[in-house]
This record gives structure tokens, sequence and C-alpha cells, in this order.
């Protein structure tokens, strides 16, 4: 039996489906603490899950747990009706996701972590977002600590892998492939940029905004809070999302990236936001799926710049770091191995946890009440030298079970006497 089997991964990526279609499995309205508990509650009691991480990034949706239930047809029908009931009937999830179960799952994982399997090989970037997505699950408490040995294994992995292999040199990752785009049309450096969202990517995209001195730009995002950190860094305005249909400042470059599932920049703000403007602007969307409606690149004079468009850049760094993948690929099947053992080890130490209190209940018992008679008709000094006798044995008995059981797993066979 596989020694990891509890632990299972269900996930939808650019390799098992199109980029847009990934945008109809990324659960909506996850802002807040409280909404991502309840939701990830509701999913854990519907299908049984011992543990669940989730992660939804640009090109990728991840559901991490641990469960006994296989990852069969049945499974994959009731977890779309429990997680997706609201599909469009042209996309079912069976036919998008990809599953992985015990060694697979873990090596999968880690190939995440290590970004193998990322859209862009050797972008750094998922990582970070995959701690993140950890701390906010663990921080709701819908993960224990089997997702935490695994995710430390991860984390382990993958700074290894950075830093012994060349998978992550001439990295390029999607908004540094945007950027270049941007900069390949030499816009002056005093272009109006309007930001739509103030989250991690666009946060990353405002980096590289002041890295290459844009100086004038304004935030919008749901959050005051975090539009006014962003605009500090780049020495531009704050404003609330609420406040975008009226603003009448205009731009040049416009850029969006938010977790909204629909189009946030419709044709007809589009319009109100062009301020009768009939020249050419640069229009770039992180975010899956659209934010920015593409019927606009279709019917204004835009440059447009989106994810599924970035594929061809993908491509050309592709050769130099697949190189690398047999070397990345040899490290984790190498910890894999050595997790297996790690984990069996703390399966036995969690399961001996109860030994010492269950010996010591044993020892109360005969004491005060098998015994007690005939200890209660016994001198003091008697009395005192069983007590040790039986404090000395309850040592032994709780040492023995996790000598023998450290020993086991260390293929060791002891002839040490007792």
């Amino acid at each position: 039996m596989d020694t990891l089997s509890s632990y299972k991964i269900l996930t939808i990526t650019h390799k098992s489906t199109t980029l847009k279609s990934i945008g109809n499995f990324v659960l909506p309205d996850l802002d807040s603490e409280h909404s991502l508990q309840q939701k990830l509650q509701t999913i854990q009691e519907a299908l049984g899950l011992d543990e669940l991480l989730y992660l939804a990034t640009c090109n990728r949706v991840l559901f991490f747990f641990t469960t006994a239930q296989p990852l069969n047809d049945r499974f994959l029908t009731q977890f779309e009706s429990v997680v997706y009931p609201d599909l469009p009937e042209t996309i079912s999830l069976k036919g998008a996701a990809s599953t992985y179960s015990g060694n697979s799952a873990i090596t999968h994982l880690l190939e995440v972590a290590s970004s193998v399997d990322s859209l862009v090989i050797g972008e750094r970037e998922i990582l970070r977002q995959l701690r993140e997505a950890y701390e906010r699950c663990f921080k709701v408490g819908s993960t224990g600590d089997s997702i935490r040995m695994a995710m430390q294994l991860a984390v382990e992995v993958a700074k290894k892998v950075y830093s012994t292999t060349r998978i992550g040199q001439k990295a390029v990752s999607v908004v540094s492939l945007a950027i270049r785009q941007l900069l390949a049309k030499n816009p002056p450096r005093d272009a109006r940029v309007l930001i739509v969202g103030a989250g991690q990517t666009n946060t990353l995209v405002g980096k590289f905004l002041a890295k290459y001195g844009f100086q004038n730009c304004v935030v919008f995002n749901r959050s005051l809070g975090n539009a006014q950190t962003l605009a500090t860094m780049l020495g531009g305005a704050p404003y609330a999302l609420s406040d975008l249909p009226t603003y009448k400042g205009g731009f040049d470059i416009l850029i969006a990236c938010t977790g909204s599932t629909n189009a946030i920049i419709t044709p007809d703000l589009y319009q109100t936001l062009l301020q009768g403007d009939t020249g050419e602007k640069i229009l770039i969307d992180l975010s899956i799926p659209n934010n920015i409606d593409t019927s606009i690149a279709e019917t204004y004079n835009t440059t447009y710049i989106e994810i599924d468009g970035l594929k061809e850049l993908v491509n050309e760094n592709l050769a130099f770091r697949e190189k690398e993948v047999t070397n990345v690929q040899a490290i984790i099947n190498e910890r894999v191995g050595e997790f297996k053992k790690i984990y069996k080890g703390r399966q036995v130490e969690i399961a001996l946890r109860e030994v010492p209190t269950q010996i010591k209940a044993i020892r109360q018992h005969a004491l005060t009440s098998v015994f007690k008679n005939e200890v209660s008709s016994l001198d003091d000094d008697v009395q005192e030298l069983i007590d040790r006798m039986m404090a000395y044995m309850e040592k032994r008995c709780i040492a023995i079970p996790i000598q023998v059981a450290k020993e086991h797993l260390a293929g060791v066979v002891s002839s040490k006497k007792i």
C-alpha cells in the first residue's frame, strides 16, 4: 500500500484546458478569511476531506487535500456538484481536471513549487503564491499536520532546486513578459497609466513600472487601503473601484488584474474612460477570466496584451530551462522517497501519543482499584517501594514501543536487552 495514499490533488491548469476556461474554476468572493473558511469548510464536510488547501493563480486552480477516498469518476462527479454546481453545460470538471494520488500527488506538489509545472518554467512566483495560499488555509483551520509536512517539504525542495540548478536562470514571468511587450511600444514615461486592481500581480506590475520610470499612475481597487499602498509606491493617486465610472482623467495604458470572475472593463465603461480620445491605447489584461471585455480590442484602436497572447513569448525561454528539468526531477524523486519514511515515522509518532496517558491510567487504576485493599494493608515503606517500582515500569513501558518503532522505521533490528 502507498504510504502516502491519503494525499490527493485535483488541479485545472494550462496543460489540461485553455487559460480562459480556467476562470470557470476559480472560486469567487474569497477575499475575507470568513468567506474562505465557510467555503472550504463546506467543501470538506460535503466531500469528507480531512484537510484542504486551495490555490488559484492566473494559470492554475489547485485543490490539495487528504482523504481515504479514491479519486474515481464518482468522486469527481460529487466534487463538481459540491464545488461547481453552476458550471456552464459545455464545461465539465472531469474534462478539465488532472488528478494525482499518493506518491504522484506529492511529486506534483513539488513540481509546482519548483516551477517545472508552471506556464513559465523557472518562475519563482509560484512558490510565494503556494506559501501564501497555505498560510491563508492554515489560518482558517482547513489544513492540518499532513499538509503542513508536505508544504514544508515543498518549500525545502523548491529552495534547493533554485539554488543548485539553472531552472531559474533567464526566468521570465507572465508579468515581465507583458511589461516587455509594453516597453516594445516605447510609450513615454509620462504616459497616463490606469491600474485596476492592487493585488499581488499588479503589485509586481507596479514594481516594473517604477523600475522603468513611469511617473503618472492612478490605482483603482475595491479596498482603498491596498490602492493607497500601490499608488504610494508609484507616486500616484488611489481610488475606490466604485469611482471608476466617474473618472475623467483619461489614460494611455490600462492594466487590469483583479479577483473578479466577470469583465470589469465593459465596452460602455471603456467608452466613458476614453473621454473622447481616439488615440491608440495599450491594454494589459493579466486576469483569468479576462477583466477587460475582449470585444474592446476588436472595436477600438488598441494594442491588447493578455495571458493567452503571451504563450509564444513563453516558448522562447523553454528550451534553456527544459534542459534543467531532468536535474530538478532527480531532486524531487529523491526527496519523495525520503518523505515517505519521514511521513510513516510521523504517523507512528502520532499513534503512540496516547501510550503514556494509557499506561499512566493503568498504573493509577491498579493502585487505587484493582489492588487497593492489598496495597492499603502494607506499611508505608512497602507502599513507597511499590510506587517507585510501578513508576519505573511505567517509564520503561512507555519507552519500549517508541524505541522499537524508531528502530523499525530505521530498518534496524536491535538485540539490546531491556
